[in-house]
């Protein structure tokens, strides 16, 4: 007799802001990725899908495919029936949900964290993530226990014939212009973009240099990709190439450098986007949305272009879902993740790539100059590892400091002091006019959360 309720590691709650994450083989375990694929499938048989059919796909950490195995050997023994992707960015399993009709995409991902880490993100239906509501279903029936499913017939299991291609047809159909005569470096993070996102920009023209991109399961986001984008910066640099592309390892992000070395990252593409969108008509309702840790610079260049900006709280997930609820069109983070809801469901950072280049291209303009849409303040960031985050919004002593900051800064700064979603940590961001103010404030608040909470 099968019950889920030992399943449940010591790590709290088992859904966090991006689905299950936790250390693979410890907190994330096979019998873990067996009981989450069986509840899945009850929970949404319940909701009328009747025998549901799931997008499996992974990126190329070593743990993803003993987690592949157990996921779908838990799916199938629920009668829920498998679409194996194998390595695929998360964007692309989304659209394949949609594009394959299927019942739910399954990701087995930790994005942008170390080797070690590894995670489970269902997407629904429609290409989005599963609402917080299924997730609680699954997660109460793995908490609960529950005896052995009654006899039925075992779901199948069938590869995603041509889901690639067809994905790789809808980014080429997003691009406003081909990329000829553009030299690109891409870094891959080693991770699932490693193939596709070299290919993708070579099929519209670009000659493509590829760093980062011989994953051999422990090298993903290994000093590269998207969390290190100075690494693509200084290869553009140094082969006199016209832009940079970073990735995460699941490749749901994207920033970029200029051809002299600067980083752009994701609130400098999303000002550039929305200011072209409006000026051809497409940035319904004249809003964009982006998150608190949106910076002021952005926050300012919309005001100018007369473009509406309504923030939420960090994660992309409450970005799409507050476009959703505003009829948006554009939205995104700071981090990279970017959705234009015209050709996705979630953040895609191999679309963010086609859009920004293509627009480059399409304007004859350098990358440079459509990252001049905003002027960037100063902005420092500390992650300050904490035993506790949930323990942040009632410490007085931090709300002293973080009061003292706000005070000296005035009208010439912010600052914002948060919990991780998905890490043990708390971040303390400052922005001021200049680099050594922003650091001051950052570090004297960030010192009174390490001695507080850490």
């Amino acid at each position: 007799m099968f019950t889920f309720g030992s399943l449940l590691p010591a790590m709290g709650r088992l859904f966090g802001t991006d689905g299950v994450r936790g250390v693979a083989g410890t907190e994330l375990t096979r019998d873990l990725a067996y009981g989450l694929g069986r509840a899945a499938v009850v929970v949404l048989g319940r909701h009328g899908q009747g025998r549901p059919t799931f997008v499996v796909g992974r990126d190329p950490r070593e743990s993803g495919e003993w987690l592949e195995d157990a996921l779908t050997e838990g799916i199938r023994e629920a009668g829920g029936d498998v679409i194996l992707a194998g390595m695929e960015p998360t964007p692309a399993i989304a659209f394949m949900t949609v594009d394959l009709g299927a019942s739910s995409g399954v990701v087995i991902s930790a994005s942008h964290n170390p080797a070690k880490d590894n995670g489970i993100k269902f997407f629904a239906a429609n290409g989005m993530k599963l609402p917080d509501d299924l997730e609680d279903e699954i997660e109460a029936m793995i908490a609960a226990g529950g005896d052995a499913l009654p006899e039925h017939e075992h779901g199948r299991i069938r590869p995603a014939a041509e889901g690639r291609e067809r994905y790789v047809r809808h980014l080429e159909a997003a691009a406003e212009a081909r990329l000829d005569g553009m030299t690109v470096v891409v870094d891959c993070a080693n991770g699932a973009a490693s193939e596709l996102a070299p290919e993708l920009l070579r099929g519209l023209g670009a000659t493509v240099h590829a760093i980062n991109a011989e994953p051999d399961g422990v090298n993903i986001n290994d000093g590269c990709g998207a969390l290190h984008p100075e690494v693509v910066a200084a290869e553009v640099v140094r082969l006199g190439a016209d832009a940079g592309v970073s990735h995460d390892g699941d490749a749901d992000r994207a920033l970029f450098a200029d051809a002299e070395g600067n980083v752009i990252d994701g609130d400098q593409v999303l000002a550039a986007s929305a200011i072209a969108m409006r000026e051809t008509g497409r940035l319904i309702g004249e809003l964009v949305v982006s998150t608190v840790m949106a910076n002021l610079g952005f926050v300012r260049a919309m005001e100018a272009a007369g473009i509406e900006v309504v923030q939420t709280k960090v994660g992309d997930r409450y970005v799409l879902e507050e476009m959703e609820r505003r009829g948006a069109a554009l939205g995104g983070e700071q981090s990279g993740h970017v959705i234009f809801r015209e050709h996705a469901t979630t953040g895609d950072g191999l679309l963010t790539a086609v859009r920004f280049l293509s627009l480059a291209a399409r304007r004859g303009v350098r990358l440079g100059e459509l990252a001049s849409a905003m002027r960037r303040y100063p902005q420092v960031m500390v992650n300050v590892p904490v035993r506790d985050r949930e323990a942040l919004d009632a410490s007085a002593e931090v709300a002293v400091a973080v009061g003292a900051a706000e005070e000296a800064l005035g009208d010439r700064g912010r600052i914002l002091v948060r919990s991780s979603g998905t890490e043990p940590l708390v971040r303390v961001m400052v922005e001021a006019e200049t680099a050594d103010e922003a650091t001051r404030h950052a570090d004297a608040v960030a010192d009174v959360v390490r001695a507080v909470l850490g």
